[in-house]
């Protein structure tokens, strides 16, 4: 069997002694090149230094036990060869000895870990729309597996969400991104994560390399040629235990991202054209990985910078005081379209809304700007928070219309807080409930009908009306803050009422807002919360307009009632000590108001309110008419028509709101 083997020459014959050593050998030597097997040599020593103990106690247990060893794949050492081996023990040999077959698989070998390799890196590569994720990704494919130490470097622009530079591009500035290692040495002056990488000479191959072509350097003398002989460099560019190295430029779309390097360390067989083959099949899929990333990472900064500029910077008025947090989602969530807002109304009074636009990226970004500016719109309407969102809803079916669906299904909470009479009207388009907690620190879910998503159209809104105590605060959310801490919806709604229990009329709202997102949407050690959707609360605390600060009367509406109206606004001024300029304007505007409520409203009754909100004093005429008033300039010869266009130059804002019962046209005059 012995001769008859040894005349295949893709088969070798080896005969070895009970010491493991070498007795004959019969190799093809065209076959097995690098494996040199002289007599004497123990075949351990041959084999791979990691595998050498366990062949050996392998070998022994067919020596002891006569059952054969088959078909191990081994790799030899120093070598890039692969055999698979036979192994039986000799009878009749009163030493002992072994028979062993080998089989020449580097072929097979290579293929198989090429194509594990290959399995890997799409498996790995890709899975993140992170930029120094998918680096680190691509790093990790090689090590331990092709290299003992590999490197992606990055553009500089893509650490700052730039563009990256094009092929033809004179200069390509690039910072270390990611590492991965297996022991070697790599210790600085080499290039560390972070750090920037120096520039490489010019060579003669610069432009193929740029290109994409896999640079192959086998030796450190050759790594020396490359730098031209400066050893300062080569000590950045090369790891000191570097022996061997492959590197090539990561191109996708016409852009250089950066480089990626693998190197061999000592004792290992330098790379050949099959592992650049890998190498460039590799680095082109990651550099494409790497650009997605990129992009994502671009179109989430926009939109969220987009949304961030189209949030109110919330402003402390006399009625309310807010603080609110926004929290964008994690990077596979995207930027969503969460949305609030605080809107000054007439009469001292605040709008508060809170809503949710459906989908990601700029395109809910630039969508949830609309509604808000619509919401913006229609408060300064003066709408009840019914009626707004009846007018949203008929917005939203008219965007869905123009943008294939989009906004269908958001939600939207709008609520109005009159500190005069310390009532709260809402109403709700899908929105959750907000948390009320009263100045002792009970806090509880308000009770209130949420109506239809908007975009559902035909169906109604109902307003929910509740009395607010003085320096009560109000908890407005959306659903991406409360779903991730619970299994459900309403279990996150009652985890965030019980984080609000006992905060007190006097602590600080900023404090309280950070204290929410930490608890109900907490960060990871890097920072970054892992939240599926964006998240948004809102916290306002209202007070009350004291008795002391608004006085009304009603008059028979009748010429009489002007002077008696001027009459009851100048004692009311006077006990607050209004500025003499405030009175006579104030008194100018009540005689105007009054005398056009007389001769245009229609009804028996007219009233007057005067309300003090610190500097600003508000003027309000109520009368039975539901007509609009219009300003208008009168004509020279015109004996009319100039009371509201006077009202209008002396205030500082004035409007209109209508009511059940008629109208009310309101001033305020700032002193």
């Amino acid at each position: 069997m012995e001769q008859a083997l040894s005349r295949q020459s893709e088969i070798g014959v080896l005969v070895l002694d009970a010491e493991l050593r070498v007795r004959r050998a019969m190799l093809d030597a065209e076959q097995f090149q690098d494996l040199v097997a002289d007599p004497g040599v123990r075949f351990p020593d041959l084999v791979a230094s990691e595998d050498s103990e366990d062949i050996a106690e392998n070998l022994r247990h067919v020596l002891e036990n006569g059952r054969p060893m088959l078909f191990r794949t081994q790799r030899i050492r120093d070598t890039t060869t692969v055999v698979s081996l036979f192994a039986l023990r000799l009878e009749g040999d009163g030493d002992g000895s072994l028979f062993l077959c080998l089989v020449d698989v580097t072929a097979n070998s290579y293929a198989r870990e090429r194509l594990d390799l290959l399995f890997r890196a799409a498996e790995s590569i890709g899975e993140s729309l992170d930029v120094l994720t998918t680096a680190r990704q691509i790093a990790d494919v090689f090590v331990p597996a092709a290299a003992d130490y590999a490197s992606v470097s990055l553009a500089d622009e893509l650490f700052s969400g730039g563009e990256p530079p094009t092929r033809d591009a004179e200069k390509v500035r690039l910072r270390r991104a990611a590492v991965a290692s297996a022991g070697m040495a790599a210790g600085p002056p080499y290039v560390q994560p972070g750090e920037k990488v120096p520039p490489i000479p010019a060579m003669p191959d610069r432009e193929r390399y740029r290109a994409g072509e896999v640079l192959v350097v086998p030796d450190r003398p050759a790594m020396l040629d490359v730098v031209s002989g400066d050893v300062d460099l080569l000590s950045r560019l090369a790891p000191s235990g570097g022996r061997s190295l492959l590197a090539v430029t990561l191109t996708a779309r016409g852009a250089i991202l950066g480089s990626l390097e693998i190197w061999r360390g000592e004792g290992a067989p330098p790379f050949d054209d099959n592992d650049a083959r890998v190498l460039r099949e590799i680095a082109s899929r990651g550099a494409l990985s790497i650009d997605n990333a990129r992009r994502f990472t671009r179109e989430s900064t926009e939109a969220l910078r987009l949304q961030q500029s189209l949030l109110p910077s919330l402003s402390q008025g006399t009625s309310v005081r807010t603080a609110a947090r926004y929290l964008a989602a994690s990077a596979s969530g995207g930027v969503g379209g969460d949305w609030y807002d605080v809107v000054p109304l007439s009469s001292t009074r605040t709008g508060l809304v809170v809503g949710d636009v459906v989908g990601h990226g700029v395109r809910a970004a630039a969508m949830m700007g609309r509604m808000r500016t619509a919401v913006q719109t229609l408060a300064d309407l003066d709408l009840a928070p019914d009626e707004l969102l009846t007018h949203l809803d008929d917005l939203v079916m008219r965007l869905a219309l123009e943008n294939d669906n989009a906004a269908l299904g958001s939600t939207c909470l709008f609520a109005v807080y009159d500190p005069v009479a310390r009532s709260c009207a809402m109403a709700s388009a899908g929105h959750p409930p907000p948390v009320l907690v009263r100045p002792d620190g009970r806090a509880e879910l308000v009770p209130m009908s949420v109506g239809p998503l908007l975009g559902v159209g035909g169906l109604p809104f109902e307003v929910t009306q509740i009395v607010l105590e003085p320096r009560s605060t109000l908890a407005f959310y959306t659903d991406g803050l409360v779903e991730p801490s619970a299994a459900d919806l309403y279990a996150g709604m009652e985890r965030l009422r019980e984080e609000l229990s006992g905060l007190g009329e006097h602590d600080d709202l900023e404090e309280a807002a950070d204290r929410v997102v930490e608890v109900l949407a907490p960060s990871g050690e890097d920072g970054e919360t892992n939240l599926r959707d964006d998240a948004t609360v809102m916290l306002a605390r209202v007070r009350a307009t004291s008795p002391d600060d608004t006085q009304a009367w009603e008059f028979p509406a009748r010429e009489a009632a002007v002077a008696e109206a001027r009459e009851k606004a100048n004692a009311t001024l006077e006990r607050w000590q209004a500025p003499m300029e405030t009175a006579i304007t104030t008194e100018l505007v009540v005689s105007e108001l009054v005398t056009n409520a007389v001769r245009y409203g229609g009804g028996e009754v007219l009233g007057l309110r005067l309300i003090r909100d610190g500097r600003t004093l508000v003027c309000e005429v109520s009368d039975a008419s539901s007509t609009s008033p219009h300003l208008k300039r009168a004509r020279t010869e015109d004996e009319g028509g100039r009371g509201l266009f006077i009202v209008a130059s002396v205030s500082t804002r004035w409007g209109v709101r209508f009511t059940a019962t008629g109208k009310t046209i309101w001033t305020e005059i700032r002193s």
